[in-house]
């Protein structure tokens, strides 16, 4: 059984090819090149130095995620143009199981930890000490104090790896109450080798897949899709989230009854959300052409990101399909970045109401715009 394997899910690139229990040949390469620039080209030295016909081939193993988008996009495209054009089946590997392979017959627990940033880690548990890979904990995306909890309450020595280990180091050295290690550089990274290898595994248990199915595994969106935002009216059971934020947004806030019964009024409520969480929201009382909106609040850590821009965005638009003609608001007249957003919306002063605000008392400007 001969079997490619390709890894490009972390910063290092790796390509290949075990036949049985030997390997033939293994090319990775941890530089700043990116692997769209290096794995076909590594391959090919490969194909070369080894005067392999690609025909003769059982199955492509690829590192299938998680890892960086980008990487796993490449070698996931790699691994299904070539399964394609060789008319060969895929084998995906995990890439945390793959890289825990590395340690084959540790006698401790084995803890892969790659960098998912803000404080994420792709990582998992394994135990090689009966002789085969047993999962303890399947491969995940979580906070890295999650898993040195995991790992405290197995009371086991446990081996490192991964390029999470350079950036979680202190952490584990401060955090980490079992005896702990952390493996060599021949063994520390992605490696095709330790693919193609758990690929033998899986080919004999029939885990095979075709190019037209496979497809990576994230574990969680990509940074531009967390940062997506989608807007929506908002909804009763928005409730609850909406006056969390209006408490700490506002000095005086809106009790949860008092957006129940604004619901059951002619408002247009509408709130965004980003990742499945309500960030923000705002309000407008309707009657007949005419608007007056009551409350516009993000919560606090995303402010500054356009985000009350957008928001109010969609409720004009939202006003405009309800046949609202003009708008109008009031708003601190020290709260000079609402003033200016307002402006930027079509919104010009048209008074000012005293004392309109208390804790603390000030005045109120009243600003307005024709739709």
């Amino acid at each position: 059984m001969k079997i490619l394997g390709l890894d490009s899910s972390g910063l290092v690139a790796s390509v290949a090819v075990v036949e049985g229990e030997n390997l033939l040949a293994e090319y990775t390469v941890n530089y700043k090149k990116t692997h769209s620039q290096t794995l076909l080209p590594m391959l090919d030295e490969i194909v070369k130095m080894t005067e392999l016909d690609l025909n003769t081939i059982d199955a492509i193993a690829i590192a299938g995620g998680p890892g960086s988008f980008t990487g796993l996009r490449i070698g996931s495209a790699t691994a299904k143009g070539l399964g394609f054009a060789l008319g060969k089946p895929l084998i995906q590997i995990p890439t945390v199981d793959g890289l825990a392979y590395n340690l084959w017959g540790c006698h401790d627990l084995v803890c892969p930890l790659m960098d998912a940033r803000r404080n994420q880690t792709y990582t998992g548990l394994y135990d090689f000490s009966e002789g085969e890979m047993q999962v303890v904990r399947k491969q995940c995306a979580v906070a890295v104090d999650e898993i040195i909890g995991n790992v405290n309450a197995l009371e086991r020595p446990v081996v490192f790896l991964g390029d999470g280990v350079p950036v979680f180091r202190e952490f584990i050295q401060e955090h980490c109450r079992v005896p702990f290690a952390f493996a060599p550089a021949h063994m520390n990274k992605q490696r095709g080798a330790s693919v193609a290898s758990l690929a033998v595994l899986y080919f004999r248990e029939g885990k095979l897949q075709t190019a037209a199915e496979h497809r990576p595994d994230y574990l969680r969106l990509s940074q531009a899709e967390r940062e997506r935002l989608h807007f929506r009216m908002m909804q009763e059971e928005d409730i609850s989230d909406v006056a969390a934020i209006e408490q700490m947004v506002f000095s005086r806030p809106w009790t949860k009854q008092a957006f129940a019964d604004a619901l059951k009024q002619d408002v247009i409520f509408v709130v965004v959300l980003k990742e499945n969480t309500i960030i923000g929201y705002c309000g407008m009382y309707c009657s007949s052409e005419e608007g007056e909106i009551t409350n516009v609040a993000v919560l606090p850590k995303e402010q500054g990101r356009n985000v009350g821009k957008k928001l109010m965005g969609f409720l004009l638009e939202q006003a405009r399909k309800k046949g609202i003609a003009r708008i109008t608001l009031e708003v601190r007249v020290s709260n000079e970045n609402a003033i200016r957003l307002y402006e930027t919306m079509g919104f010009h002063n048209c008074g000012i109401r005293k004392g309109l605000y208390d804790m603390p008392r000030e005045d109120g400007m009243v600003m307005m715009s024709e739709l």
